[in-house]
């Protein structure tokens, strides 16, 4: 009888029965050993029967809850299953499964606790110039990389990517109900908090295939002022969610 897997990758979806297919395809090419889980965000379209026709675990909410939500929903799914190890993809195809299994990598030998997929962190074999954001949001990303360092005490460059690996030390950590509209930023605090190690690590991320970017117009300054409010208020966030 072949071992049960011990790794996990989720993925948050609300109505993507269109881009679902490619996603679920790559991950079973590249980590035909992972079990997937389909956070099913009360899509009314076939999002959560694509998943299951291709394989994967679903998990439906009655209604539309938010990505915080969904997040905390795969970590919790992830430590209550018992796996050792998960990793988190988005299911607009931004996220190339190639990256996310090195992510899981780091993970599983130990370097870090979570390691997350940054489109601007340098590494060897990526250039600086591999994603060339526009000049409104190449201010909104400088806006968020020099709170978060302030807050952090360490500079973080892609602090909203939602790539990730993490072992069973971070899921419960990461899957406490999120109560900002900041969730990775969230998240990042509360690893602090709890003296987990974070690597951020470059990665190639493509253009997604539908939806728009947060950090355009109007959506851009509410999540400059969102991730800020949750920099300056985490203490009391933690209070209100105790």
């Amino acid at each position: 009888m072949a071992a049960s897997p011990d790794t996990v990758v989720f993925i948050p979806a609300w109505n993507e029965e269109a881009s679902l297919p490619a996603v679920l395809g790559e991950l079973d090419a590249v980590l035909p050993d992972a079990d997937v889980i389909v956070i099913d965000d009360g899509s009314t379209d076939r999002t959560a029967e694509v998943a299951r026709e291709l394989g994967a675990t679903v998990v439906s909410f009655g209604e539309n809850r938010g990505l915080r939500a969904g997040i905390a929903a795969g970590y919790r799914e992830a430590s209550e299953r018992g796996y050792a190890y998960c990793g988190r993809v988005d299911a607009d195809g931004q996220h190339p499964a190639d990256e996310l299994a090195r992510l899981l990598v780091l993970v599983r030998s130990d370097a870090c606790d979570v390691a997350i997929g940054s489109r601007f962190a340098e590494g060897e074999g990526y250039d600086d110039d591999r994603y060339v954001p526009s000049a409104s949001r190449r201010f909104g990303i400088g806006l968020l990389q020099s709170a978060m360092h302030l807050r952090l005490g360490r500079r973080f460059h892609d602090p909203t990517s939602g790539m990730a690996a993490v072992n069973a030390k971070a899921m419960p950590v990461m899957a406490r109900p999120y109560v900002s509209g900041a969730p990775e930023v969230e998240a990042l605090l509360r690893l602090k908090a709890e003296g987990l190690r974070v690597d951020e690590v470059a990665v190639h991320m493509r253009e997604r295939s539908s939806g728009e970017s947060k950090l355009q117009g109007k959506k851009a300054v509410k999540l400059v002022l969102t991730v800020v409010g949750v920099l300056v208020f985490f203490r009391w966030l933690r209070h209100r969610r105790a």
